[in-house]
């Protein structure tokens, strides 16, 4: 169970009381019994799950099918057991029995003995039930029990014409609604196809995409000529140096025109004779200026008849005019090729707007096929299932037609030639044997449920762990050390933390210098174990520090009466320095480091690295330094801080401490290499201390005969016991 049980004398000894009450309670019950119970009759018969009655329509043997139920899940044997024991049937098993019925007097009383009495067991591995009844009138409790039986068979059989009658008044009325869909469904579909366009998806998909694939043939073919055409213009445009194929034309129709080749043959002589007259006179002669003159006149004339050929605004130069026949003939070849690029083009342009349109069909053609194909599902769904409702509307009819019983008698009652009980032997025996398993799980389940640690000598056997010392409770007056000779001078209070301080420096290989104190769980007084205990070596001149790493529920500045600011975070967040944060106590050479502001994230500062340093440093500036941390149950900080330390001490409490945490919680401190030092068993009562006071209050100091020294808040003459 996972539980230290004491010795078996002791645990007897402690709930001797309740098992001896279990027992004798449980003899008393069974003397009782017999004195008053008077002898009585059991019959049996037996009934079974079956169907071998098999209906005519699928629904009908649906209905009388027997499962064998789910793991987990709603069994039909046990159903029918349960049915055995309602009121219904046995309101008519009575009615068959007795003529006046079941709201007659004896009706009533036969009816109530008849719910008290009757059983219902399942055979195993079976779907048999066995109906025993017991009563003091054999006769009468044979016929009440065949009575059951034959009222369960005809139960089964109303329960099967029930089902059917319903599921057939159910898909009459469902039959028209969904006939109803389906044709509101063909309605849909048929709409959605006209205004769609899709009549066969398939069919009109092969056709664009046959289309389509015409197209693109088409547009190869077209481009490759396009391709060839531009090749052809651009070396023409090259050759007859025209930009576009108007100006070519226009060139064309300058050089064509005899009117105008006469006057550029007309232009061409005087340039001749100007050019030969300027060689002989100078630009003022007569000769000179009238040929000017001449030209001037010609040249006028030229320009207005090439302005009525060309349009407006448009002008053509020299060179570019088409007056030899190889230039016309290129230049119409030019004109001729442009054109056919131009017409190229167009038809590429026609054809591929055509293969875009095929392609936009093509892509919208499935998105339109989706909500028909959604549309012709629910339209086959709609008629499938109007299909199967009226295949089960006429199974229904002829299943309510039919008189099928799941449920038959497979052997009736007898009526019994002797009483069955009750048997005195056999009881006493049972609450003999009976009483005594109470009993002794009485005194087991009170010493399992009592799950705390009763007392110091427990420990050591429990844990394999020393035990460092025995502490007292400590008084209210004693527990605030603001005024510390409330604890001090109280010689029975100091000494056991004075044993429990030397008993830590004999139990460490080197000078004990760092020690982390925790606990199993909150409450058990590890806070004030490390406030008193530090104390005690300060009194002994001893340089103590205490740390508060208890960032949880921080409670040393408050048993020492000082503020919990500056402390222990603003030293690792680096706001400050160790001995500035560290503050004096009323108490000389004891020095605390409270806790400081407390943060969202405690885990953060104490993983630190500098959490270690920061101990470190006060192992070096201090004789001993005490480190307080939260329970091990509640977070990881004792298992971080111990590593950084000598050792760690566990604080535990007598009749408080759970036996399975402790065990739990030393258990994973070991496997996590945590060097536990041992444990300090706080809080003892009178009489768990009564082997660690009475030293120490029998050898009172002699200095002041008349002073009372408080023992556990208890005034103890000094003179009395000197």
């Amino acid at each position: 169970m996972g539980k230290s049980i004491s010795s078996l004398p002791s645990v007897l000894k402690r709930h001797r009381w309740p098992a001896l009450a279990t027992f004798a309670s449980v003899i008393g019950a069974s003397i009782a019994y017999l004195s008053v119970a008077p002898p009585v009759y059991q019959v049996t018969a037996r009934l079974m799950l079956d169907d071998k009655k098999v209906s005519v329509s699928e629904l009908g043997r649906d209905l009388s099918q027997v499962s064998s139920g789910t793991p987990g899940g709603p069994s039909p044997i046990a159903n029918q057991a349960e049915l055995v024991r309602s009121q219904r049937v046995l309101k008519g098993a009575v009615n068959k029995v007795f003529p006046q019925g079941a709201e007659s007097p004896q009706g009533k009383q036969a009816m109530e003995e008849l719910g008290e009495g009757l059983k219902v067991k399942i055979v195993p591995a079976t779907n048999i039930l066995e109906l025993s009844y017991q009563g003091k009138d054999p006769v009468l409790a044979t016929k009440l029990l065949n009575a059951v039986s034959e009222v369960m068979v005809d139960e089964s059989t109303q329960a099967i014409r029930s089902e059917a009658k319903a599921v057939r008044e159910f898909l009459e009325s469902e039959v028209p609604k969904k006939r109803t869909e389906v044709e509101a469904a063909e309605a849909t579909e048929n709409r959605y196809r006209q205004a769609s366009g899709i009549i066969s998806f398939e069919e009109q998909t092969v056709s664009l995409v046959e289309s389509l694939a015409t197209l693109e043939d088409q547009e190869r073919v077209l481009s490759a000529q396009l391709q060839e055409t531009k090749a052809r213009v651009n070396e023409l445009q090259r050759v007859t140096d025209n930009s576009t194929a108007q100006n070519a034309y226009v060139a064309g129709r300058i050089g064509q025109d005899e009117e105008l080749k006469e006057l550029r043959a007309k232009l061409s002589e005087l340039d001749a004779k100007l050019s030969n007259t300027r060689s002989r006179f100078t630009e003022n002669n007569p000769a000179v200026i009238s040929l000017l003159n001449e030209r001037d006149s010609l040249r006028t004339l030229y320009n207005d008849k090439v302005s009525r050929v060309l349009p407006s605004n448009q002008t053509v130069p020299p060179a570019n005019i088409a007056s030899d026949e190889l230039s016309q003939t290129l230049t119409s070849q030019y004109i001729a090729a442009e054109t056919e690029r131009s017409a190229l083009e167009e038809k590429l342009g026609v054809l591929r707007a055509d293969r875009t349109q095929l392609q936009q069909r093509l892509a919208q053609l499935p998105l339109k096929q989706q909500p028909l194909s959604a549309l012709v599902r629910q339209r086959e769904e709609t008629a499938a299932s109007l299909k199967l409702l009226q295949s089960k509307l006429e199974e229904a009819r002829i299943a309510e037609a039919q008189l099928v019983s799941n449920v038959r008698v497979i052997e009736q009652a007898q009526p019994p030639s002797s009483p069955a009980g009750p048997n005195s032997k056999v009881v006493l025996v049972v609450a003999i044997a009976f009483g005594s398993i109470l009993a002794v799980g009485i005194i087991l389940l009170l010493e399992v449920m009592d799950n705390k640690l009763r007392d110091d000598s427990e420990v050591e056997e429990l844990l394999k762990l020393p035990k460092l010392g025995v502490l007292p409770d400590i008084p209210a007056t004693a527990l605030n050390l603001e005024q510390p000779e409330q604890f001090l001078d109280n010689v029975g209070l100091v000494e056991p933390y004075r044993r429990l301080l030397k008993t830590l420096n004999f139990r460490t290989q080197d000078k004990l210098r760092l020690i982390v104190v925790s606990s199993t769980v909150s409450g058990e007084g590890k806070s004030l174990v490390v406030s008193h205990l530090a104390a005690v070596s300060a009194m002994l001149s001893r340089r103590t520090l205490i740390i508060d790493a208890d960032l949880h529920r921080p409670r040393q500045h408050s048993l020492l009466g000082l503020p919990k600011e500056p402390g222990l975070t603003d030293v690792i967040d680096k706001e400050i320095t160790l001995l500035h944060a560290v503050q004096p106590t009323g108490i000389d050479n004891l020095s605390i480091l409270t806790c400081g502001e407390l943060c969202d994230r405690p885990a953060s500062l104490l993983e630190s690295p500098s959490m270690k340093s920061l101990l470190e440093e006060a192992a070096n500036h201090y004789d001993l330094v005490i480190v307080d941390t939260p329970p091990v149950s509640s977070c990881a900080d004792a298992n971080t801080l111990s590593h950084y330390s000598d050792s760690l001490v566990m604080i535990i409490r007598p009749n408080f401490t759970p036996k399975e945490t402790l065990l739990q919680t030393v258990s994973e401190l070991t496997g996590n290499g945590v060097p536990i030092l041992g444990v300090v068993v706080n809080g003892m009562t009178n009489r768990f201390q009564k082997h660690y006071r009475d030293p120490v209050k029998g050898y009172q100091p002699v200095s002041k005969p008349l002073k009372y020294f408080t023992h556990l808040g208890s005034p103890v003459n000094n003179s009395a016991r000197r």
